[in-house]
């Protein structure tokens, strides 16, 4: 899809922010960029959308010279993100997500169809469009920002470190979203950071960069068991090459199955539920076994005289990963959220398992700092 061939922007007094670099990306993959400060990287995305014109080389987007298109033209066909993707307060959440689109001059129609159809994958209201950002929640707001950055549609997503100002736990969050989203659209994303953590865990392959040159370009996991060099041990950490070791476990070797309860069911039969299975949490699925929310012992104490629904009861901000995600993913993601479980869904969003802190104590040490050998 995208080829880059001897990529080189030279400056003033001869220092070459981006050395002869090569690479190419295909159409749907997750590529990250990083690498030390002042490595070319943001040097290296920004001369794609040529933000940053090329001193030499050539990159093709889908066999066509971009050096030959008009920049304007160019630009309306690549995403661009940069840090704090905050919403505009004065729009509504409809007029946030569709921002580009109407830019692009898309028909009122196509802009309505595409809001609708992007909120409901964050498991948002469609009645949520014609809000304002003030009237959401902080979590909720970051979401429809990560929406709009994916709602023009564009072939390719450039990304310069957009989560990089957000606390631990939002950023966790936002990775998670943004790796699904992206999945699920079939997106090209191009994504700048200064984490390795982050981009071990979003990237489908990691391009290394130092002093302007490409130093690997790999998968992770290739990465982390054969760093290229002693730059690339040192800039992944030794930690990390024990704590990211490929492990054969996977969420479907360990998960438990959950206790749900279908939508049309009421509150008493919740609580009877919960008191025959001894369980605090319920999950609420569809007909077709669909993940729609959680109920839990508090939502219904507080709900039960007042309203006899789970629907209006249950919270639909349910934590999730999909079947065959590594299991030390999860545990990570448990620890660094503080989180009491993990469902775990198909493609078709249907309730497969469970991940809980409880069923994953016997494996934290080997699935995050892998296996010792101790003497008996």
């Amino acid at each position: 899809m995208l080829k880059i061939e001897h990529l080189t922007k030279k400056y003033r007094g001869g220092k070459k922010a981006v050395n002869d670099l090569n690479l190419e990306i295909k159409e749907g993959e997750f590529i990250a960029f990083i690498g030390t400060s002042g490595s070319g990287k943001t040097t290296a995305l920004r001369m794609i959308n040529r933000m940053i014109e090329p001193s030499s080389g050539t990159i093709t987007l889908n066999g066509k010279d971009l050096s030959k298109m008009n920049p304007v033209t160019l630009r309306r066909s690549i995403g661009y993100v940069i840090q704090q993707i905050g919403l505009m307060p004065h729009m509504t959440i409809r007029e946030n997500i569709t921002l580009v689109p109407k830019l692009l001059k898309w028909s009122k129609e196509r802009k309505d169809e595409t809001a609708e159809k992007l909120i409901g994958l964050v498991n948002l209201p469609e009645s949520y469009l014609d809000l304002y950002p003030v009237q959401l929640s902080g979590g909720q707001q970051q979401r429809i920002g990560v929406l709009r950055a994916l709602a023009a549609n564009q072939d390719i997503i450039l990304m310069d470190e957009p989560f990089g100002a957000l606390d631990p736990i939002t950023r966790d969050t936002l990775q998670d979203l943004m790796k699904d989203l992206q999945q699920r659209l079939g997106k090209t994303v191009i994504f700048v950071t200064h984490d390795m953590d982050e981009a071990i865990k979003l990237a489908d392959r990691i391009c290394i960069m130092h002093n302007g040159e490409m130093v690997q370009f790999d998968t992770p996991d290739e990465i982390l068991t054969h760093p290229a060099n002693d730059f690339v041990k040192e800039f992944i950490g030794s930690h990390r090459l024990i704590q990211e070791k490929p492990s054969a476990k996977i969420v479907d070797d360990v998960m438990i199955k959950p206790v749900s309860i279908t939508l049309e069911k009421s509150l008493d039969e919740a609580i009877k539920l919960m008191v025959s299975k001894r369980v605090d949490t319920l999950f609420v699925t569809d007909g077709h076994g669909r993940l729609l929310g959680y109920l839990n012992v508090e939502m219904i104490t507080s709900a039960r005289h007042t309203t006899q629904s789970i629907a209006d009861t249950m919270n639909r901000e349910v934590e999730f990963v999909k079947t065959g995600t590594k299991l030390q993913d999860s545990v990570r993601r448990i620890l660094i959220r503080n989180l009491k479980n993990i469902t775990v869904i198909d493609e078709e969003k249907r309730l497969i398992g469970l991940i809980t802190r409880a069923n994953i104590v016997d494996m934290v040490y080997d699935t995050i700092w892998g296996e010792e050998n101790t003497e008996q």
